[in-house]
């Protein structure tokens, strides 16, 4: 389950720091999926491709050389074969496909009479694909070195003297790696534009915290582990009191501050597999797992008493009445619909507590937990009775 954004930061407590670029975005289940089936469907075309060689009188060297080259091609094969059962690769079983790629140009260009006409530099682009789309720095940089080694000891033959093998060499060679590099750099450059994308579609820019849309993204975990874990899933619904008045009294500016003080406040008091979300105005959602109601209560009154304490040496005092619900997840259940029926019933248990005196934590189904009222301490404090809709 990932946790509670630290406000002005984008970052959930127990979230995984942003990969480096490798298989994208690194470790998920999809992309390796993703990322075996392009490496199968790039080895099947190549050896497709290259088995035309087979066909053509004088292609191929006499002796040892054709065997050798539709060896090469059956592993190719094979390895397609492979990463299609297996329906997953990693960034290092990558790099190593990467360069068994490279080594399989530079054999089955050996196995030509004439690599020039028969098996070109051109021929690595594929790997050179690969490379630029799946692999990260450090791979890619063994990779281009190796397109280099590769080029030279293809062409070597081809050409009477060192002098006029370089120029070849460099121009295949650095043709293929600016291409492979361009291609990297475009990629690095969109993964970092989705991220982003990503960020801020499921972040409050106001607060830091998730937002309604990332709070149903991870409803499913949530169920998932509360199920795996024999726990109970708890809504706790936050909303201050009087919020409406305080803006009014003290204006706007000052309410964004109180909100990015409680989500600072609330940030630091949730258990980092939480989630604490804004959905919307002053009102706020936590969801997380309990083993019973005593444990919500006592997570709700720890929130209440951390909202609390953020107006300390102000003018304005801010308080929250909260609603707790609890579920037993059950088996088949929708995660998004069952999160939204919980979120109602800690809903109408905030609306309870909010008509039962405010600042206090309602159970659905459960009894009231009166709190002590605070005193001002000399601070002006929003007037109960001169209205507002918290």
């Amino acid at each position: 389950m990932a946790g509670a954004h630290t406000p002005g930061r984008g970052h959930r407590h127990g979230a995984s720091p942003a990969p480096e670029a490798g298989v994208p975005p690194a470790g998920r289940g999809h992309d390796r999926r993703l990322v075996a089936w392009c490496l199968a469907a790039l080895l099947v075309t190549g050896s497709a491709l290259g088995s035309v060689n087979l066909l053509i009188d004088g292609a191929l060297r006499e002796g040892a050389s054709r065997p050798v080259y539709v060896g090469t091609l059956c592993v190719g094969v094979l390895l397609a074969l492979a990463l299609a059962v297996r329906q997953r690769v990693g960034e290092r079983a990558t790099v190593a496909l990467v360069l068994v790629g490279d080594v399989s140009y530079v054999v089955l260009a050996w196995a030509t009479t004439d690599p020039l006409r028969y098996a070109p530099p051109l021929m690595l682009l594929s790997t050179c694909f690969v490379a630029a789309w799946f692999l990260g720095a450090r791979g890619l940089a063994v990779h281009m070195t190796a397109v280099l080694v590769a080029c030279a000891f293809v062409l070597c033959d081809s050409y009477p003297s060192l002098g006029a093998l370089v120029v070849p060499v460099l121009a295949s060679a650095g043709m293929l790696d600016v291409v492979t590099f361009g291609v990297f750099v475009l990629r690095r450059r969109v993964q970092r534009l989705l991220a982003s994308t990503q960020e801020l579609s499921s972040t409050d820019p106001l607060t830091g915290l998730a937002n309604r849309r990332s709070l149903v993204d991870q409803s499913p975990r949530v169920w998932r582990q509360a199920r795996r874990d024999g726990q109970r899933v708890a809504a706790l619904v936050l909303d201050l009191d009087h919020f409406k008045q305080l803006n009014d009294d003290f204006g706007h500016a000052v309410g964004d501050e109180v909100l990015r003080g409680v989500s600072c406040a609330l940030a630091a008091s949730v258990r980092p597999p939480d989630v604490l979300a804004r959905t919307g105005g002053e009102e706020l959602v936590v969801l997380g797992l309990v083993s019973d109601p005593d444990e919500a209560r006592r997570l709700a009154e720890r929130l209440r008493r951390a909202v609390a304490g953020t107006g300390a040496g102000q003018d304005w005092r801010v308080t929250a009445s909260i609603g707790v619900a609890l579920a037993h997840p059950a088996d088949g259940e929708d995660p998004v619909d069952a999160l939204w029926r919980l979120v109602d019933r800690a809903d109408a248990a905030m609306y309870a507590a909010k008509d039962g005196g405010r600042d206090q934590v309602q159970v659905a189904g459960g009894d009231v937990l009166p709190l002590p009222r605070a005193t001002d301490g000399g601070r002006r404090r929003p007037d109960p009775a001169a209205g507002g809709t918290a």
